[in-house]
């Protein structure tokens, strides 16, 4: 078993067209949701619905990857998209050595990681991962509204305040908001450039919100469950524990024909 797997979690092969070297595949799409597999639909779950346990934690075993093993991902942003989902979806089967490179390709190239095409050796197969359900929580579309509406809770959208606002949609069908949820962009979790804040920061920027609020009673959604990981990311930073993901997210609630939010 290999004792530190590097990831990278960029969708659409990306992988196949440079990497940084020893870095696996692990496409968004293909491997950390299921938006690729034969007859997917958008409609019911959202754009990126996650794999069934099974199925990942037998590509887990593929990738060589046990209990023991120190796995580090990256993406082609910050570290909000790809590898902070694989980030979320290692620390929901119980995986405690987990972390993403902060700054993304960018400081992995400052940094003096080598940039290949040459695929490399394929890792070595072990037995499928030991786990047998997501154990962090999660929230589906009607608890999703519950949420919202419910004083005692809350409902965070990460997505742009223009995007929350239904000025503009660039991934889903409609424009619009979850009616209730609130508006807590992404970019409060990143500095100037492009590194998660540290923690004492992190409080700080959430100190408002979080003022009175239990943290079991907040759910967090983006467009489609991938970014929304990197706010529960940031609340792991802060030691904040209990936020539920809500994975169908907007893509999901936009095609229900539930009521829309804007303004």
């Amino acid at each position: 078993m290999r004792s530190t797997v590097l990831l990278d979690t960029r969708p659409g092969g990306a992988w196949a067209q440079g990497h940084f070297e020893g870095a696996l595949d692990a496409d968004l799409e293909r491997y950390l949701s299921s938006a690729l597999e034969p007859g997917f639909d958008p409609v019911p779950l959202g754009r990126n619905p996650l794999p069934s346990v099974e199925k990942f934690c037998r590509q887990l075993g593929v990738w060589g990857i046990g209990p023991e093993t120190t796995v580090v991902a990256y993406d082609g942003a910050r570290g909000d998209h790809g590898a902070c989902r694989l980030w979320w979806m290692l620390k929901a089967l119980g995986h405690q050595h987990v972390d993403i490179l902060h700054g993304g390709i960018p400081q992995g190239r400052k940094q003096g990681w080598v940039w290949t095409t040459d695929p490399g050796a394929a890792p070595e197969p072990v037995v499928p991962y030991p786990a047998d359900q997501w154990s962090w929580p999660m929230v589906d579309i009607d608890e999703a509204e519950a949420f919202a509406l419910d004083p005692k809770k809350a409902l965070i959208d990460v997505r742009s305040p223009e995007r929350w606002r239904g000025e503009v949609e660039t991934m889903d069908p409609v424009a619009g908001r979850i009616p209730g949820s609130t508006n807590l962009p992404l970019s409060l979790n990143f500095d100037d450039q492009g590194f998660f804040r540290s923690a004492p920061e992190l409080a700080a920027a959430y100190a408002a919100f979080f003022e009175g609020q239990d943290p079991r009673g907040v759910a967090v959604h983006c467009g489609s469950g991938v970014s929304a990981c990197a706010t529960l990311y940031a609340f792991d930073r802060m030691g904040i524990e209990g936020a539920a993901l809500y994975v169908g997210s907007f893509s999901q609630w936009c095609r229900s024909g539930r009521p829309l939010g804007r303004g």
